[in-house]
């Protein structure tokens, strides 16, 4: 799996906002001048917009913003998490075991000191990003139901839906933080409520939670 970068970020947001239409042809040099960087890290994130989905090949060696609807990423979304909160009932009416459990506190320590700050920073961003996908990684996985992951991995490859693609559409990016604090604390109600053996809650948390990704994309997206 190809890293992002603080480039891959700046490029992924403009995608989401239509600065970069649907089938726009990217070219590196005019992408570098507005970012007010080389040409390289654009020529390195491009590989790694194509692999969230976001941009497709064009010719030999250029990329296109990927054709996508607000209606297909959206309904993608909503599906994501109405899969995910039935995951996350398994797990609590079944009892997640011990390990699973332990991974994902794992993951809830490493959230509460990467946010400690209260700053948003790409680097913060690509951060929690990473511990967003192996977080819903985990909850999917720990269901074991071969069906279900199956779904979910689909509802991935729409643009703006993986838990990896973490992307803001807000002009004020102070926003962000705010954001992402709050989700991380609906990590913890979920886990709470799979550990209580709380299954209509844990349901109930995974849906919140995906209306939480739809807010972060912007009023465009509401």
């Amino acid at each position: 799996m190809l890293h992002p970068t603080p480039t891959t970020v700046l490029l992924r947001e403009m995608i989401l906002k239509g600065e970069l239409a649907p089938g726009e042809r990217l070219a590196e040099a005019k992408l570098a001048e507005q970012l007010g960087v080389s040409r390289m890290p654009v020529r390195q994130a491009l590989p790694v917009l194509a692999e969230e989905g976001l941009v497709v090949r064009a010719g030999q060696r250029g990329y296109a913003v990927r054709a996508h609807t607000r209606e297909e990423s959206v309904e993608a979304l909503h599906l994501r998490g109405a899969l995910e909160g039935y995951a996350a009932r398994l797990l609590a009416e079944k009892g997640a075991s011990v390990e699973l459990l332990k991974q994902l506190r794992a993951l809830l320590a490493e959230g509460d000191a990467l946010l400690a700050d209260h700053t948003m920073t790409a680097e913060v961003q690509i951060g929690y990003a990473s511990l967003n996908a192996r977080f819903h990684d985990l909850l999917v996985t720990g269901a074991q139901n071969a069906l279900l992951e199956g779904f979910v991995t689909r509802c991935n490859l729409v643009p703006f839906v993986a838990p990896r693609t973490v992307a803001f559409g807000h002009k004020d990016r102070r926003q962000y933080a705010d954001i992402i604090a709050y989700a991380h604390r609906q990590h913890h109600a979920i886990v709470e409520a799979i550990a209580a053996r709380q299954p209509d809650r844990a349901e109930f948390m995974c849906r919140e939670h995906i209306v939480t990704q739809e807010h972060s994309m912007g009023a465009q997206w509401l």
